[in-house]
């Protein structure tokens, strides 16, 4: 059985009176495709936020490849190897696609690695999600599910031991969804950790081992797939029943 690469225990985080978390306890294991569910306003981007060092939790504590990471600012956690997508897309538009991946590959790799070795990186992800015949445009004539592809080309560029995917799928069609995935799984076989949050279930029951349903800021069901669908708790957090 896996080891645990990322431990939340007890994580609380409040926005003045209000209690986004409360005392979240869960763990993804190396090697993990681990889905995060709830309906609008769970948790799940506070949980997420917390994680990747945009905010900080008042309370529990965050452990990522037996390290603490208490006082560690984002990208600091992403040199340690946590990376993650935005719901909305944030390239820089006056770069190519290709010195858009070279940014997060020469913060991860110093001087350790040549323009041309940076390049070859650049080069094999891009194939990897299909965009390498566009790799010296600009990003501004991107199509909705490219402009996707390349928010989840420049996270992976960083090598990450921790992918944490934050609805990469909103706004594509279902063919286009089936198109992330399969990018998604063949970095997961390759030995790449992932958290996908997703409001598209079929996606991310058909992506996840293993998936934790957030309701109000607390945890209230973890299980395969098969047990999720299945759970009243979670039915009543989404359909109100």
């Amino acid at each position: 059985m896996s080891e645990a690469l990322l431990k939340v225990e007890s994580v609380t985080k409040n926005f003045g009176g209000f209690t986004a978390l409360s005392n979240v306890t869960t763990e993804v294991l190396t090697g993990e495709r681990f889905g995060l569910i709830g309906p609008n306003g769970s948790g799940k981007t506070t949980l997420i936020n917390c994680i990747s060092g945009t905010l900080v939790n008042e309370g529990g504590n965050i452990i990522f490849d037996g390290q603490e990471l208490a006082g560690m600012k984002a990208h600091q956690r992403t040199a340690a190897g946590i990376t993650r997508t935005f719901q909305i897309p944030r390239p820089f538009h006056s770069m190519t696609i290709m010195d858009n991946l070279r940014i997060p590959i020469e913060f991860v790799s110093g001087s350790s690695s040549s323009q041309n070795e940076m390049k070859d990186q650049a080069m094999e992800i891009l194939e990897t999600m299909g965009m390498a015949e566009k790799a010296n445009e600009e990003t501004s004539g991107l199509t909705q599910i490219e402009l996707r592809k390349l928010e989840l080309a420049r996270a992976i560029a960083a090598k990450p031991k921790l992918l944490i995917s934050d609805e990469a799928m909103a706004g594509l069609t279902g063919n286009e969804v089936d198109e992330v995935l399969d990018i998604l799984i063949k970095f997961n076989e390759a030995g790449m950790t992932i958290i996908m949050i997703e409001h598209i279930m079929r996606a991310v029951m058909q992506f996840s081992h293993r998936v934790i349903c957030l309701d109000a800021g607390q945890l209230i069901a973890e299980g395969t797939p098969d047990v999720i669908v299945k759970d009243k708790g979670v039915e009543r957090a989404y359909l109100g029943v």
